[in-house]
């Protein structure tokens, strides 16, 4: 039974290096390492295209590092009688490599070492980085199961420009379509990423925006805000539109097509989910790429 290896594996009074040991890989299970990771070295890279310094880079990644550990503990303490129900043995408390208490506290140790991270590149830019961070607390404490789960990531990737410049000397906001285009680019994300668990989620009671849709509109809206922030992130710089511009538009429009082509509505087929993350991608270096243009 899952609380008999969590009194072995996490029991109080009882410190050895194994148990340390075993604590300490749960954590990084539990954090979500994969986007926590993704989306520390991407807002880090997108902080070096706008011009900010090596030591400025490092305190964007501790800021964005710890948001993101503080974000992915909560997200596993919250929903852990959802992924018992389902039987999510992948996830450490399920497994009982794990105590609840011990997630919450990490989840709140990260979160209070974000603040500081944070308001280390300036009030202004530390600001807008708490207040993505708070968005992604929201959504995992129950925005997510609302028709409003798309709102926080729109909020969340708007602000990354935001941050991002507001850190640089003389504090300038980023250009309007930079900031349109992370708010697309994280309504798309998160159209991308429940969309092959919309079954699973609705069995569970969740009912975001997607799981309201289902899976076949989910599927025909996914691309749209995707597509969406390329144009905006092709055609928003100063400047003729380059080669990369033009490569990424016939990319991203023949992403889309498959997406909605026939055979990929079964439940079983990987195409949409794999086409919508392919078109984030493309959006994403897209991103990095104007990053100096942000401003």
């Amino acid at each position: 039974m899952p609380s008999t290896v969590i009194g072995s594996a996490d029991a109080p009074g009882r410190s050895t290096p194994g148990r340390a040991a075993r604590v300490t890989r749960g954590l990084l299970r539990a954090c979500h390492p994969e986007p926590t990771l993704v989306v520390t070295a991407l807002i880090t890279a997108l902080a070096a295209a706008a011009g900010r310094s090596a030591a400025g880079c490092l305190l964007v990644a501790a800021a964005v590092l710890t948001g993101q550990l503080s974000v992915g503990w909560c997200n596993d303490r919250v929903d852990l009688r959802r992924d018992r129900a389902a039987g999510r043995r992948d996830k450490p408390l399920v497994a009982g490599a794990l105590r609840p208490g011990t997630v919450a506290i990490a989840a709140g140790a990260a979160l209070a070492l974000c603040v500081p991270f944070s308001l280390a590149n300036g009030a202004s830019a530390g600001t807008a980085h708490l207040v993505a961070v708070a968005a992604a607390w929201a959504y995992d404490l129950g925005v997510k199961r609302t028709v409003l789960s798309w709102l926080p990531y729109a909020v969340g990737f708007g602000l990354l420009p935001v941050f991002v410049t507001l850190a640089l000397p003389g504090h300038p906001w980023p250009q309007p379509w930079a900031v349109a285009a992370g708010a697309l680019l994280g309504v798309g994300a998160h159209l991308t990423n429940v969309l092959p668990d919309i079954d699973a989620d609705l069995r569970v009671g969740v009912r975001g925006l997607p799981q309201r849709l289902g899976r076949g509109r989910t599927r025909a809206l996914a691309p749209v805000p995707l597509l969406a922030a390329s144009v905006l992130l092709v055609f928003g710089p100063p400047g003729p539109v380059g080669g990369w511009g033009w490569a990424a538009l016939a990319v991203t429009g023949a992403l889309a097509v498959a997406v909605v082509l026939p055979g990929g509505a079964a439940a079983e087929s990987r195409r949409p989910f794999l086409a919508t993350l392919a078109m984030a991608a493309t959006a994403v270096g897209l991103l990095l790429l104007h990053g100096a243009a942000f401003t």
